[in-house]
């Protein structure tokens, strides 16, 4: 046993709660320990906040929760009776107590069917990798001692995935979720998966179906909010999960794609955007975004005798994947719209890169990016993965060519939030019109006028042109 006590001590919150806890346990008799994350992350950065903070105690979990809960002045405790578990939102981070405790599985469910009571030892066993499966004691006569019956310290330094079970098939197909925490430690830790581990999560990858969408999104997400998101979905490929949990970018895989400033293979290509956009922003949506921009890919895939591989139209098909893929995912709406936005745009300002950018086209490009348009050219910018260096400093040269051009015209144009400066109520009135599809054509004349240049976008100018438009009698 390792007495790490002074490495509590460096983070200065979890120690202030640690001795709460240590005077509850003492006072109660029930025996307290940290587990889990909070001390992975402590033991690697110490005086890192962890957000959440898991406390297991050998006895009822419940109960000694909400005798903490007092402690600390949380007038409402969240109690899972099922689970012999219980959340406490204190202000400062969320706090779980769970019982030491034994389970047993449906094989048609993750949920535990039954719960037994045990002590530390056999609660470390049951988790899911051994950098996860120790513990401090918060008892009085032994505080601050490490507990880890399963080698994790040593893991955690080698930086290597394990299961604390011997046969890690039972960790996985008990639940199966821990196969996609697999990829997420491994991205998020750096962290190399043991090959015994490995074959294991092959062995299950199938059973990852009994596991709700949501929790498998919400999964997917965490892998994409880290550093170096590649590293967790190769691993999901590489194990054979990404064909079940996110099929539309598994079948990537091994395609090729004629190199321009692109790399070669699609699913590398795509990987390497994602990675480039997570040094861009932290913006998961945006990450998302660069995740599935070029998802049509697969599917308008063609040979040209002289271009090579060809994919016209993958942005609108892609657009139009998204929005059926989006309500299979669970994504929010908000989260939808936004990627079939940028993946309906996303070669908009390539072409205009290439070419000599117009007024016009710039405002028809703002317009449809709207508030977005500056993840747009972000997500442009994530998706040059050329190696060769002229050329990444040609693309980077053109694309701040129109991000200036996109600051010029909005500054002069005011056309941040565009919309039409005059109102239906207004067309109807001048031309003794009903509401219907006249007034619709007239409004779109004087909103075309206004992205062609040929008006200002102000209400005078609007109001001058619509009643030329009268004078014409065309209307």
């Amino acid at each position: 046993m390792t007495l790490i006590k002074d490495t509590l001590k460096e983070n200065k919150r979890l120690y202030r709660i640690s001795k709460i806890i240590s005077d509850l346990s003492e006072e109660t008799k029930v025996p307290a320990f940290l587990v889990g994350g909070c001390v992975r992350d402590l033991l690697l950065e110490p005086e890192k906040h962890s957000v959440d903070i898991d406390i297991m105690v050998e006895g009822d979990g419940i109960e000694f929760a909400h005798k903490l809960g007092k402690k600390l002045k949380v007038s409402t405790v969240v109690p899972f009776p099922k689970f012999a578990t219980a959340r406490i939102p204190y202000k400062e981070c969320e706090i779980e107590v769970a019982s030491a405790r034994l389970e047993s599985y449906d094989p048609k469910s993750r949920k535990p069917k039954e719960i037994i009571m045990t002590d530390i030892n056999e609660d470390l066993q049951r988790r899911d990798f051994t950098v996860n499966a120790m513990a401090i004691s918060l008892q009085k006569n032994n505080m601050g001692m490490l507990i880890d019956p399963f080698d994790g310290l040593k893991d955690l330094s080698a930086k290597i995935l394990r299961t604390p079970m011997i046969d890690s098939d039972v960790t996985f197909s008990d639940d199966p979720l821990r196969m996609m925490r697999a990829a997420y430690f491994s991205a998020k830790l750096g962290m190399e998966i043991d090959t015994q581990c490995l074959e294991a999560i092959k062995n299950n990858a199938e059973r990852i179906s009994i596991v709700s969408q949501e929790r498998v999104t919400n999964e997917l997400l965490k892998i994409l909010g880290t550093d170096k998101p590649s590293i967790g979905f190769i691993l999901l490929q590489e194990a054979g999960l990404l064909q079940y949990v996110f099929p539309e970018i598994s079948v990537m895989y091994g395609l090729d794609q004629t190199s321009e400033y692109h790399h070669k293979d699609i699913f590398f290509h795509t990987l390497e955007v994602v990675d480039n956009a997570a040094n861009l922003s932290d913006k998961l949506d945006l990450r998302l975004a660069a995740l599935v921009h070029d998802i049509a890919k697969p599917n308008t895939r063609r040979i040209d005798k002289k271009k090579g591989y060809t994919f016209y139209g993958h942005d609108d098909y892609g657009a139009r994947m998204l929005k059926k893929i989006s309500e299979r995912m669970k994504f929010s709406n908000k989260t939808r719209d936004y990627i079939v936005k940028l993946t309906a745009l996303h070669l908009r300002p390539i072409s205009l890169a290439k070419k000599e950018v117009t007024d016009s086209a710039i405002r028809r490009l703002i317009v449809d990016a709207s508030d977005d348009a500056k993840d747009l050219m972000l997500l442009c910018r994530a998706d040059i993965t050329t190696k060769n260096p002229n050329n990444v400093k040609k693309y980077l040269a053109n694309f701040d060519r129109v991000d200036k051009r996109i600051q010029d015209v909005i500054e002069t144009d005011e056309l941040r939030a565009f919309q039409s400066p005059v109102r239906g109520h207004e067309i109807m009135e001048m031309f003794n019109l009903s509401a219907g599809k006249k007034v619709g054509e007239i409004k779109k004349l004087v909103e075309e006028a206004i992205l062609n240049g040929d008006i200002k976008n102000t209400h005078s100018d609007a109001m001058s042109m619509l009643e030329e438009l009268k004078q014409s009698k065309k209307f």
